[in-house]
């Protein structure tokens, strides 16, 4: 195994190990079946998240880009405000979570797969950068409908579309989480099999073309991938927009020129360490007086500018 990578997987079983052992008194068989099932849907969130966005990366030859920047995070905000418009407070609560999860799952993928094939339909070069200026455009206008959508609930109503508008860590949706698993284990399987074909596909297009890679196939099903990943992780526990910014950052800074397999399992790794590790210090340290996703979305804020400010977009 690869040092870096060995390092990194103590990493996760010391954080994973605290997060599991800390505290446990009285019932602790309970208390460690609950933390076991959340643990998993937390490993799960961060493999996805971080896996997506290196593939994403590649895809788009450019390492300030997210999945988010395709609108995912908008068009569940939309889905969420249409469904608490639909079925109202008690409708919505009442919702089976499995139900719940396997509909924006669904809808949130197919959005993207349509979206990436009929793009991609046409064998022009700039195919790739008018599938990104489309999904932003499409943010904005899923974002306008959720808008539009919640000014028309009530209060109560427009207070439940706020505390789903962030990614919520403290409590996934662990019933739902073996079926996440069932659709997001094959996708991270598919990208790891791909990797020496991701490799090439990193090198350009023309260089792929010119290595026999079936380019537009290729980017196609990565792009699926891509799609999958990330609408399982926002159906988990709602839309995180920049994790995936930091994960890849420092996933290229430990493995500067490391091919697709190690890069992926290593961002994987890296997530996985630091959304267990944060988690763990503000459940058990902090006491529950912040909230994790705001502080990812302001650290990812400021590597953003940081990449920018740097030059390092590519």
């Amino acid at each position: 195994m690869q040092p870096r990578i060995a390092v990194l997987s103590g990493l996760l079983a010391i954080v994973s190990a605290l997060w599991l052992f800390q505290g446990l008194g009285g019932n602790w068989r309970f208390v460690l079946d609950l933390r076991l099932g959340k643990l998993a849907a937390l490993l799960l969130v961060a493999a996805s998240v971080g896996m997506a966005t290196i593939l994403f990366q590649t895809v788009a030859q450019n390492r300030i880009l997210t999945p988010a920047i395709m609108g995912f995070d908008a068009l569940y905000l939309l889905i969420q405000s249409v469904m608490i418009a639909s079925l109202g407070t008690v409708g919505f609560a009442g919702l089976p979570t499995g139900l719940k999860f396997a509909a924006e799952a669904a809808v949130m993928a197919g959005v993207a797969v349509a979206l990436f094939g009929a793009m991609l339909g046409q064998a022009r070069g700039d195919s790739i950068g008018r599938t990104i200026l489309t999904g932003v455009v499409l943010g904005i206008l899923f974002r306008s409908g959720a808008t539009l959508v919640t000014r028309m609930l009530d209060p109560n109503e427009y207070s439940i579309v706020q505390q789903v508008s962030f990614a919520n860590f403290s409590r996934p949706v662990t019933e739902t989480t073996a079926w996440a698993a069932m659709v997001a284990l094959p996708a991270m399987a598919a990208a790891l099999w791909l990797a020496p074909r991701l490799d090439v596909l990193a090198l350009g297009r023309d260089s792929a073309i010119s290595l026999g890679l079936g380019h537009r196939r290729m980017v196609l099903f990565t792009l699926a991938l891509v799609a999958v990943l990330t609408a399982v992780s926002t159906a988990l526990v709602g839309p995180v927009a920049l994790f995936g910014l930091i994960i890849a950052g420092f996933a290229h800074s430990i493995l500067p020129d490391a091919r697709h397999l190690r890069l992926l399992i290593a961002a994987a790794l890296i997530a996985a360490v630091l959304l267990v590790g944060g988690q763990w210090a503000f459940e058990r340290v902090l006491g529950l007086k912040a909230t994790l996703s705001v502080v990812i979305e302001f650290l990812g804020g400021v590597f953003f500018l940081t990449l920018l400010l740097r030059g390092k977009v590519r």
